[in-house]
């Protein structure tokens, strides 16, 4: 008697959720190929993350490799140019998040508060379009621009200044990185924030006019507290994505050359050099990714932490 008042709630909640997710079948089927992708190409590669433990052999594959234990992770302590790597990493994450992330958000505050529709759009299209250049054609762009007979250096030239070459020169390297990322990628990262602003309810900006408040206590009061929401899961997920942040393989790779590899150098074009150039372990250099990962979901729980703490919803 016992088993049956225990059991027969449980095959109702079962019941129940089946029946709620034959009822939302297409959703599911919707969801299904993007489940399907992360399936095989995030989950089912994760056994190879093995390699970073053994010292692997051709012959006998990633599971017939024999086991090394932490030697990997100890070649990469001493490593100097792994260490140059990572150090270049951190440095142009953070540079680009402290520059980049609160850009989006001020453009798509500006965007908003255009009274016309067409200059709004004409704006949005504008400088959203650099998005959609791929690095290779920026970066011939780019070198164009900066050459010695570029445009760059016909201007300075005019005033009278010295030719500047900014993609040689150490100092001048990660300002242009800065620079080429919030031209390519400022307006498309607006949008989502855009989209934020245009969920708030127009009668809060009517109520705060009619109390008397000006642009910029309703862009204080009422545009920000609609978006902030928004504004930390992005903050979470840039946060935990910053060592890719940094590393920006495609733009580095396209613009970097040797004279520069001492600020330039990132753990991404590391991994590249010394994998497809040198020819290291690919032991070793599943170790310096898995490192890279370790740190991102470090980085990643504090953000999360962080954000709750300051009274928003966090990821979990």
């Amino acid at each position: 008697m016992d088993k049956t008042i225990v059991t027969i709630p449980r095959i109702v909640k079962r019941q129940n959720t089946w029946k709620a997710a034959l009822q939302y079948k297409y959703f599911y089927i919707m969801v299904l190929p993007i489940v399907i992708w992360y399936l095989l190409f995030s989950y089912a590669p994760m056994y190879g993350i093995t390699l970073a433990f053994k010292s692997f052999d051709y012959s006998k594959g990633i599971l017939g490799s024999p086991w090394v234990g932490f030697q990997h992770f100890k070649e990469l302590y001493y490593d100097p140019d792994f260490r140059n790597a990572f150090k270049n990493t951190v440095i142009i994450s953070f540079a680009k998040l402290l520059i980049t992330f609160p850009l989006p958000i001020l453009l798509a505050i500006l965007l908003n508060e255009f009274s016309r529709t067409v200059a709004k759009k004409f704006f949005q299209t504008v400088l959203t379009f650099p998005h959609f250049i791929s690095w290779v054609v920026l970066a011939g762009i780019v070198s164009n621009v900066v050459s010695r007979d570029g445009i760059l250096n016909q201007l300075v030239a005019l005033f009278g200044g010295e030719p500047l070459s900014p993609l040689v020169e150490q100092s001048m390297f990660r300002p242009m990185l800065y620079i080429t990322h919030v031209w390519k990628e400022v307006g498309w990262d607006s949008i989502i924030y855009l989209a934020a602003l245009a969920g708030i309810n127009p009668e809060l900006y009517e109520a705060a006019e009619i109390d008397g408040a000006n642009r910029f206590q309703r862009l204080l009061y009422v545009a920000w507290p609609g978006i902030k929401g928004t504004v930390a899961i992005l903050l979470i997920l840039n946060v935990g994505h910053l060592m890719a942040l940094g590393s920006s393989f495609e733009q580095i790779f396209n613009l970097y050359s040797a004279p520069v590899y001492e600020v330039a150098d990132t753990i991404d074009t590391y991994v590249y050099r010394t994998s497809f150039t040198t020819g290291a372990d690919f032991g070793y250099t599943t170790a310096v990714g898995f490192v890279k990962s370790f740190i991102n979901l470090f980085l990643l729980m504090i953000a999360n932490s962080v954000v709750k703490r300051l009274g928003e919803e966090g990821l979990y």
